[in-house]
């Protein structure tokens, strides 16, 4: 049995979930998201509970999606009712960001300014040197902080770059020059 799959998802008020042949969807006051469902996996909505279940538990495959499904589902209820944010922090000396239009527009070390085309259903903004992602899809929105972040991955040495906010990166010591004084 799936530990994570058996458990019911409750529906809070204000968003409508359909089960359309193998099509989920998810309605809510942040928008509304769909998933595809995989044909061994089972979903039932009964009252203000959504219930995921396999064909046979004893297989690894669909204990598996079992709970994967279950997360899935998970997540998008939550998003359409809290949403997902992440949010990345921008070090360097003159490095900085800003949003324009439908563009975040990065000036991190390069010669030229770097344009991120945001997506339509992604909300960021932008606070001296903090970046941050919102949206309702879970993976979506770490998806675009992903992207952003590997636009200038943060360096060893001084850490310059754009990092997640709660990510530490192991710094490294420069080169040492022996014999600097002496002249030989």
């Amino acid at each position: 049995m799936s530990r994570i799959g058996k458990k019911p998802i409750i529906i809070p008020p204000g968003v409508e979930v359909k089960i359309n042949g193998n099509l989920a969807s998810v309605k809510g006051p942040k928008g509304e998201l769909e998933q595809e469902i995989h044909p061994l996996v089972k979903v039932a909505i009964s009252g203000q509970e959504i219930q995921v279940s396999v064909f046979k538990t004893e297989e690894k495959e669909q204990r598996a999606l079992w709970g994967l499904f279950r997360s899935l589902l998970n997540n998008m209820v939550l998003g359409v009712t809290q949403g997902f944010s992440k949010q990345l922090e921008i070090n360097g000396i003159g490095f900085k960001a800003q949003v324009s239009g439908s563009k975040l527009i990065l000036n991190v070390g390069y010669s030229h300014s770097v344009e991120y085309q945001i997506p339509k259903d992604i909300q960021i903004t932008v606070e001296k040197n903090l970046i941050t992602v919102a949206g309702a899809a879970k993976q979506e929105v770490g998806q675009v902080a992903a992207e952003i972040r590997a636009i200038k991955k943060p360096e060893p040495y001084q850490g310059k770059g754009i990092k997640y906010l709660d990510e530490v990166i192991r710094r490294k010591a420069g080169k040492v020059v022996k014999g600097a004084a002496a002249t030989g």
